[in-house]
């Protein structure tokens, strides 16, 4: 048994060396958690050809009801992607992929690339900022906002609520925080269905119907819409921050770029492997005794795939700790891999990319102006709460 807590505030603030001496010593371990509330004792894989093969692999459950347990987000908000299997989970994903084909995802660009330029206007007016606060939350916030129809007056009180289920302080908090975003989607839904045909993704979702019939059920709805508002935005807030600060740490990486603007999708798949928005993956469970790299794991126990840590296994990727932006990144398990595959990863890297090159070409003296604030704390998420920057 390996206790993270025990490796103290350094594993939150860079948690690659505590994984890379798991990884010395085998691809899975039994560790307990950090964090507050009851520690939970689960498997964490730290390996890369490891953590493929168990996204992929379907004795590794996402159903926990199937074992007699409901986790808080299915209580509250109802069965969703991130919970449900096989031929639930392809069901659910048939009705709402169509929303985030390539070409409906590039239909978005010129409205990713106003909103970007509007919030630069007003950030780049100043002499300094924190980048999260002036850029990388309101940035993909208003994108899955409008997409979804959520109006603007209610992002402010959103965002506090969405920061106590991903991150929470404490037990309560996080219950909280999923009872209110229950209400307030449950109304939001009830006044989409109340106005009529709407031309965003949840109206469009009340509408949606497949060939033979089926549709979204209240419960599902409610669901699917908290996946694509959370998810949907929390993790480009990281991906867009971790990368800039990849940058501003690395200045020959970001000196590269400068020069050679086509080295911009490059830079946006190192940071996701380097140090993407996601540490871990959401909870699995053994459905059924199997053994993972020889290690026998009994029916019913929690199975965390380390995704950052895969991401840094010498053994798929040469020198793991260095940001290169020219690397060859395929295989990175940022978005996760198999039939739980990030269904907003085209969105997701289609902001960066926006994000990136206009903050690179309109603040050509942009640098740290501090060290990051505080990383998040616990396994899932990966990214700081400030990022000072200056210009």
């Amino acid at each position: 048994m390996v206790d993270l807590e025990e490796f103290g505030e350094g594993f939150r603030k860079d948690p690659h060396p505590v994984y890379a001496q798991l990884r010395a010593r085998g691809p899975v371990h039994r560790v307990r958690l950090p964090g507050p509330g009851p520690r939970q004792e689960v498997w964490l894989i730290v390996g890369h050809e490891q953590a493929r093969a168990a996204l992929a692999d379907p004795r590794l459950a996402k159903d926990e009801s199937k074992i007699g347990f409901i986790p808080l987000d299915e209580e509250l908000i109802g069965k969703h992607l991130l919970v449900a299997d096989p031929p639930q989970h392809t069901r659910l994903r048939s009705l709402i992929a169509r929303a985030f084909t390539a070409r409906r995802v590039e239909e978005l660009r010129p409205r990713i690339q106003q909103i970007t330029d509007d919030l630069l206007d007003v950030m780049l007016a100043q002499d300094r900022a924190d980048l999260i606060e002036s850029f990388a939350y309101p940035l993909p916030i208003t994108v899955i906002c409008e997409l979804l129809g959520v109006p603007e007056l209610d992002r402010t009180e959103f965002r506090k609520i969405s920061n106590d289920v991903v991150v929470p302080a404490d037990p309560e908090i996080m219950h909280n925080a999923f009872a209110r975003l229950a209400d307030y989607l449950d109304g939001l839904i009830e006044d989409k269905q109340g106005a009529g045909p709407g031309s965003d993704l949840l109206s469009e979702l009340i509408r949606t119907t497949a060939e033979d019939g089926d549709r979204l059920s209240p419960d599902e709805l409610r669901g699917m819409a908290f996946v694509l508002l959370v998810a949907g935005h929390e993790t480009t807030v990281n991906l867009i921050t971790n990368a800039v600060h990849a940058l501003l740490t690395h200045p020959e990486q970001l000196a590269a770029l400068r020069a050679d603007m086509t080295l911009l999708h490059g830079t946006v798949e190192e940071a996701l492997r380097y140090e993407g928005p996601v540490e871990t993956a959401t909870y699995r469970y053994a459905a059924e005794p199997l053994e993972i790299a020889g290690v026998p794991i009994a029916q019913g126990e929690w199975v965390l795939v380390g995704l950052a840590a895969a991401d840094r296994d010498a053994d798929r990727f040469a020198d793991p700790d260095r940001f290169d932006i020219r690397r060859d990144t395929r295989g990175h398990v940022a978005f996760g891999h198999g039939i739980h595959h990030c269904l907003g990863a085209p969105l997701a890297r289609l902001e960066a990319r926006i994000a990136l090159r206009s903050l690179v070409e309109r603040a050509p003296n942009l640098a740290l102006d501090g060290p990051p604030q505080e990383w998040l704390p616990g396994v899932l998420m990966r990214g700081v709460r400030s990022l000072p920057v200056r210009w």
